[in-house]
């Protein structure tokens, strides 16, 4: 890579990567791709655009950083329990209440796929 090659990096869910490999057409990955899409294809739970529109729901409407909300929707918790250890390292506390509203907004979208 050159001094002058701008490289952007951006934070994408599983189901986005997915997407992405999927473009490019399987007989055009590498072995390493290929595995990677297998995997995607196992542990992604939702499509990739409503992983996007989770993801922003999450970070906008209930105040997750970013990168909180990319592994929520990475993992899907089921519980309030299961929710809290994706942010047990954040410094805020989120009201019960507000984690219920969460695991219920995940389960309307896995009642969708």
């Amino acid at each position: 890579m050159s001094e002058k090659e701008n490289v952007k990096e951006k934070e994408l869910t599983l189901p986005q990567v997915k997407k992405l490999l999927e473009l490019l057409g399987e007989e055009n990955l590498d072995q390493f791709q290929r595995r990677a899409l297998d995997y995607l294809s196992k542990l992604s739970k939702v499509d990739a655009d409503a992983a996007e529109k989770l993801v922003e729901k999450l970070v906008l409407e209930f105040g997750l950083e970013k990168t909180e909300a990319i592994q929520v929707v990475n993992c899907m918790p089921k519980s309030v329990d299961e929710l809290r250890v994706f942010l047990a390292g954040g410094r805020k506390i989120i009201e019960t209440s507000k984690l219920e509203a969460i695991v219920a907004l995940l389960d309307r979208q896995r009642k969708v796929k």
